[in-house]
C-alpha cells in the first residue's frame, strides 16, 4: 500500500472503461470506519516527473498543449510509467524525449497522489542535474505538442503567483526541489 495507507475492504469493483492510460472504475467499498458505499476511481499506473536544472541554474520546462484545458500548460517534464518500468526508468527516457537534455545525476525528491478524491496516480518526483543538451534528441511522440522553456527561480516563482504555472506536479516537484536545491548550497 503506498503512503501508509488504510486500505478499504473492496466489496464489488466493475470495470467501466479502460483506456490507453488508465481505468476508469465504480467500487462498492467498506471504509475503515465501516461505511459502505460506491465510489469512482481512476486507476492509473502512476507518472515520473523529473525537475532538470541546468549549471547556471535554470530551469528546464515544457509547455505542453493540454487537449482537457484547450490551452498549452506550463509543466516540468514527465510521462506515464510503463508495465514493467520503474519510475526512474521512466522519466531517464522522458526528459530525453521532451527536453532534449540528459542528466547525469539524479536524485528522489518524493513521491506524491495527484488527485487522491478519484484516482489512486501517484508521481515520483526526481531532481536532474548535471544536465547535457543531446546533439540529437530522439523525436517527440506524435501525441506531443511541445516547446522547450528555460526559467530562472525568480521567473518560475513568479510563472506560479500570476497563475502562469498551475499544474499541480510541477508546482508540487518545484518546492520539493528548492528545499533540496538550498541545502546543496
Amino acid at each position: 500500500m503506498p503512503l501508509g495507507q488504510e486500505p478499504s475492504e473492496i466489496l464489488q469493483e466493475k470495470l467501466v472503461y479502460r483506456g490507453r492510460k488508465f481505468d476508469y472504475r465504480v467500487l462498492h467499498l467498506r471504509l475503515p470506519n465501516g461505511v459502505e458505499g460506491e465510489w469512482d476511481c481512476v486507476r492509473h499506473p502512476g507518472g515520473a516527473l523529473a525537475v532538470p536544472v541546468t549549471a547556471d541554474g535554470r530551469f528546464v520546462l515544457v509547455r505542453q498543449y493540454r487537449f482537457a484545458f484547450a490551452g498549452r500548460l506550463l509543466e516540468f517534464p514527465a510521462g506515464t510509467v510503463e508495465a514493467h518500468e520503474e519510475p526512474s526508468a521512466t522519466i531517464r527516457r522522458e526528459i530525453e524525449e521532451e527536453t532534449g537534455y540528459r542528466a547525469d545525476n539524479w536524485q528522489h525528491l518524493g513521491d506524491f497522489p495527484l488527485a487522491p478524491g478519484y484516482s489512486d496516480e501517484i508521481i515520483y518526483a526526481y531532481l536532474a542535474t548535471g544536465l547535457t543538451k543531446l546533439e540529437q534528441p530522439p523525436a517527440q511522440d506524435e501525441d506531443e505538442d511541445i516547446e522547450v522553456v528555460l526559467m530562472t527561480a525568480a521567473e518560475l516563482e513568479g510563472a506560479i503567483a500570476a497563475g502562469e504555472a498551475i499544474d499541480a506536479k510541477t508546482v508540487t516537484a518545484y518546492f520539493l526541489a528548492r528545499q533540496v536545491l538550498a541545502a546543496q548550497g
